[in-house]
């Protein structure tokens, strides 16, 4: 305690002692969701400043969560946080993450100039004859910021899911198996590019991993690759499913009779929107429908929307009624609106405009109630007595606090 009765602020850049040290087993999960990623984005940048008023202004995002998983864009926004930069600690501040969106975006999803119709016909071509963007800014963007790093090297732990066509089969990065299997240990910019190839929106990622162990090598392992999105757009359970594998498979981290079971999880899940309410496509309407129109209508790509929506939903689905039958709802904080409306509800439109109405949305969404997910209409409905969704992310935070200073606090009584 200091002089004055207070706790002493810990000090959160000095090494997390892993999960074993404390109660909690603490997850950040970020969806994809393009250029919506700006909704996240302000949403973890409010949850960082509540962690900075605890615990002083050196505080970030990766000193307090055990796992970043991101899917698409919140895989860019997992490795903004958890890359190391040259003093090893988090490449970005969370109050940074709006301003690399509102500065890149509009060169990674670049508008086309023109009358309507014009640009609506060449869209179209577009959508059959190949991906709508080259994806070659933010491949170029993505490796000038992580440059070689692996994703063995990030600051805390990252899940990142991706999917195999060649093998059809979803591939799961993570930093626990990165350090046990060397063909895991991607470089983090080719992870990124991967889960971001939407399908339609970007080109396949194809890349090589090499063994570089000169004791029993094994064979380099060939990885080709699309969006995360197809798999798993919100990566909530993926995290929860790679942890549980590390207690398995006996990880030092996760001492048995530790922090093991699901009731010990403290789980942020951040959405990227969903036109949910407004009712965009009707099932006369898609009747009528034929390849063309399944993939681009009206400047949206149904399959996609309606493809990559399920995922959420259903992991989140499967969330709550998880939390809910080990009595322990409060340790699971699902934040996401599902009334995006025109452009804002569109992955690629990045004129200055929408992207400014999409920070605006997700301050928005900070203040309305916390919110749990109806099974039966898949609508978020305002739960009673549990304040504003800003009000939780500050429980949030000072859960985490404690349990990090918890953790440091029996690590040094060795």
């Amino acid at each position: 305690m200091g002089s004055n009765g207070t706790a002493t602020a810990v000090d959160p850049t000095a090494l997390a002692p892993p999960p074993s040290e404390g109660r909690l087993i603490t997850v950040l999960s970020i969806d994809g969701g393009g250029i919506r990623g700006l909704i996240p984005a302000t949403i973890i940048a409010c949850l960082e400043a509540k962690l900075q008023e605890l615990d002083g202004p050196d505080a970030r995002i990766a000193d307090y969560f055990d796992v970043i998983a991101g899917t698409s864009t919140g895989a860019l926004i997992t490795a903004m946080l958890a890359a190391p930069d040259e003093n090893k600690r988090p490449l970005f501040a969370a109050k940074d993450l709006s301003t690399f969106y509102l500065e890149n975006g509009p060169k990674i999803f670049p508008q086309r100039n023109g009358i309507w119709f014009l640009k609506k016909i060449t869209s179209m071509a577009s959508a059959v004859m190949g991906p709508k963007y080259d994806g070659s800014f933010l491949r170029d963007k993505i490796k000038s910021l992580t440059h070689d790093v692996k994703v063995a090297d990030t600051v805390t732990n990252v899940v990142v899911p991706a999917f195999d066509v060649k093998n059809l089969q979803p591939v799961i990065f993570s930093t626990y198996e990165a350090k046990s299997d060397p063909l895991k240990n991607a470089k983090l910019a080719d992870i990124c590019i991967s889960t971001a190839a939407a399908p339609t929106y970007f080109p396949a990622h194809h890349f090589t991993v090499h063994d570089n162990n000169n004791n029993n090598k094994k064979p380099p392992r060939e990885y080709h690759l699309v969006d995360g999105g197809v798999a798993a757009n919100n990566p909530t359970m993926v995290a929860m499913s790679m942890l549980t594998r590390e207690v398995l498979r006996r990880n030092p981290d996760f001492t048995p009779g530790k922090p093991t079971e699901y009731r010990n999880y403290l789980i942020i899940s951040i959405g990227t929107g969903s036109p949910k309410q407004a009712k965009q496509y009707t099932a006369p309407d898609c009747a009528k429908w034929g390849l063309i129109q399944w993939i681009y209508n009206g400047g949206f790509t149904p399959i996609i929307d309606i493809f990559s929506h399920a995922s959420s939903d259903m992991v989140d689905i499967h969330a709550e009624v998880l939390f809910a039958s080990l009595k322990c709802k409060e340790n699971y904080l699902r934040i996401q609106d599902d009334s995006l409306t025109g452009d804002t509800s569109s992955v690629d439109i990045a004129t200055k405009e929408n992207m400014e109405k999409l920070i605006d949305i997700g301050k928005e969404l900070l203040k309305k109630p916390v919110a749990r997910v109806n099974i039966d209409t898949g609508m978020y409905e305002p739960v009673a007595g549990e304040g504003s969704n800003e009000d939780a992310l500050g429980r949030f935070a000072k859960m985490l606090s404690d349990e990090l200073r918890l953790r440091k606090k029996n690590y040094n009584s060795y």
